[in-house]
């Protein structure tokens, strides 16, 4: 029995699919070029919004061909053949296609503007499975209290405070970024009662739901389908003080629903690709996706370890082009570490995709949780949050406990919505690098956590914290040599006569806290040694109406 990719284990029960209802006829048709195309790079407000124009703008990034939208008159004659027209994808430059007459196969591929058409769905299957295998050796413990307390303090976050804790996100929160003006795309396999459920009442009150999108049944109702998307959606954006505040509650969303949980086929990677796309268009600074794909229902299409080198599946290289437009895309590593097949899965291959493992609310490995490396050797996952016993929406205004990296994700991806509206001046792969140089294993990853466990407070100095060139500066103090071995100087700049200096490590922990009254004073590190290994430190000082913070780099 092969486990499914939606990267969640339900605690509550095991619930089963019956036979697959969805027939099998999705092909993918691969165009030759856009020649003729009515859009030009010129005029992107003809294919993209404004929100994306400027994210662009913001991050120097360029337009190029993958931008424009498949030549509608291709789109057209293949249409003419009696094909239906599923999801076009302009980054791959194609189209997703419905149909089971071989003949408008045959005639697809007589189009001159046409290079290769196909299967994407393969052969039916007819064993009834579960969604999801329980990996669970004991049930979590559930809170007594399930009702609703809506007169705790604002930043009361009730059963979810440890899973932001863990990351050291609350000083963002309490400095005023909780991901307002922040756009999240989630992609997943539905959002039942999202459009009810009150720990979301108010994303809907506020407007902050800005749209829908069904990429597995067009023009179909996300709400009413899958309950995978809610549990994920309200790790980031619920908002009940005492019961559940998500990691980004003032951040706006799009759902996309890209995965049909009844069958596993490649056409779902085609799918994601094409909600990425719009994701894009409709200017979402954040995708999360708590998707993967290692096997398939067709075993003909199954991935191989090899496949996980970040080039060759579709998703990854999608991915990484939303990656290349300047989104931020956040992505499960998997639920397979104690399965035969204990690595990664696509997209979370990615170079350029920030791939997030599981961890338990004490920090603790969690052994489902898929490991690294990449085939070719890459560190993943990038880093963990907590998987194991997180809180998540129940879809009946209270809240359960699951595990899952399908949960780690978006924790990460909430969390990361709001260093970035801290921090609005860096690009998305500048946000990416701070959050791992932040985290507890920076200097020594292995392939169970990655860079280890986050702390965004400590990322946030370290986007801020840019004062650090030797002897200069108009500041309080001259902080060298930077990097250091075993000493740092610090000497007293313009007016400033004494300062309390303060030596803190990426946990925020103050490690040395000083008076400095003299010139020049130096910091010898040789009794420290113990408590200071290889990696990022900051010098605060105060003179006690300013503070500077300078970032230092241990050799």
């Amino acid at each position: 029995m092969n486990l499914k990719k939606l990267l969640l284990i339900v605690l509550t029960a095991l619930v089963f699919q019956g036979f697959a209802q969805v027939a099998p006829g999705k092909y993918y048709v691969q165009f030759t070029d856009k020649n003729n195309s009515p859009y030009s790079l010129d005029h992107p407000e003809d294919f993209l919004s404004q929100r994306a124009i400027n994210r662009r703008a913001n991050q120097g990034i360029s337009y190029n061909e993958t931008d424009l939208p498949v030549n509608p008159q291709y789109l057209a004659g293949v249409a003419a053949t009696g094909a239906e027209i599923l999801n076009p994808t302009k980054w791959m430059n194609g189209v997703l296609v419905h149909t089971n007459d071989p003949s408008v196969i045959d005639s697809i591929n007589a189009l001159p503007y046409v290079s290769v058409v196909r299967s994407v769905s393969g052969r039916l299957s007819t064993v009834g499975k579960p969604f999801f295998e329980n990996e669970s050796t004991e049930p979590e413990n559930m809170p007594d209290d399930m009702v609703l307390n809506r007169n705790a303090a604002s930043f009361d976050y009730g059963y979810a405070e440890g899973q932001i804790n863990l990351i050291n996100g609350i000083p963002l929160h309490e400095a005023g970024y909780r991901g307002e003006g922040m756009v999240i795309a989630v992609l997943d396999a539905g959002f039942d009662r999202v459009d009810v459920d009150l720990l979301f009442d108010s994303l809907r009150n506020d407007g902050r739901i800005l749209g829908t999108k069904d990429f597995v049944t067009p023009g179909g109702d996300v709400y009413h389908a899958f309950f995978h998307g809610r549990n994920v959606l309200s790790t980031m954006a619920a908002n009940i003080p005492g019961l559940m505040i998500g990691t980004a509650p003032k951040a706006s969303y799009w759902l996309l629903r890209s995965e049909n949980a009844d069958q596993e086929y490649v056409s779902e990677e085609y799918n994601w690709v094409s909600a990425a796309e719009f994701a894009d268009s409709v200017g979402a600074d954040v995708i999360n996706s708590s998707l993967g794909y290692t096997v398939f229902d067709d075993p003909s299409q199954n991935h191989t370890y090899a496949d996980m080198d970040g080039n060759t599946t579709v998703i990854t290289r999608g991915a990484d082009m939303a990656a290349s437009k300047g989104i931020l895309v956040v992505n499960s590593a998997g639920n397979s570490g104690n399965s035969s097949w204990h690595y990664i899965g696509a997209p979370a291959d990615g170079d350029s995709v920030f791939s997030i493992g599981a961890v338990d609310t004490s920090g603790m490995y969690a052994f489902f949780s898929s490991t690294g490396p990449t085939y070719d050797g890459r560190v993943k996952p990038n880093v963990v949050a907590t998987g194991r016993g997180t809180t998540v929406s129940n879809g009946n205004n209270g809240i359960e406990y699951g595990n899952g990296t399908s949960y780690s994700s978006p924790i990460i991806a909430g969390m990361t919505a709001c260093l970035w509206q801290a921090m609005p001046q860096m690009t998305n792969m500048e946000i990416q690098q701070a959050i791992m140089q932040s985290a507890s294993q920076y200097t020594h990853p292995d392939s169970l956590l990655g860079y280890g466990i986050p702390n965004y407070q400590s990322a946030w100095w370290l986007l801020t914290s840019i004062d650090s060139n030797e002897g200069g500066g108009s500041n309080l103090a001259a902080v060298y040599p930077n990097p250091f071995v075993n000493y740092v100087n610090i000497r007293l700049l313009g007016q400033t006569r004494k300062a309390s200096v303060k030596v803190i490590n990426m946990m925020g922990k103050v490690l040395l806290e000083i008076p400095v009254s003299t010139p020049l004073y130096r910091i010898d590190f040789s009794n420290y040694a113990d408590n200071m290994p290889a990696g990022f430190y900051f010098v605060e000082v105060t003179d006690g109406k300013h503070v500077q913070a300078v970032k230092m780099i241990k050799r």
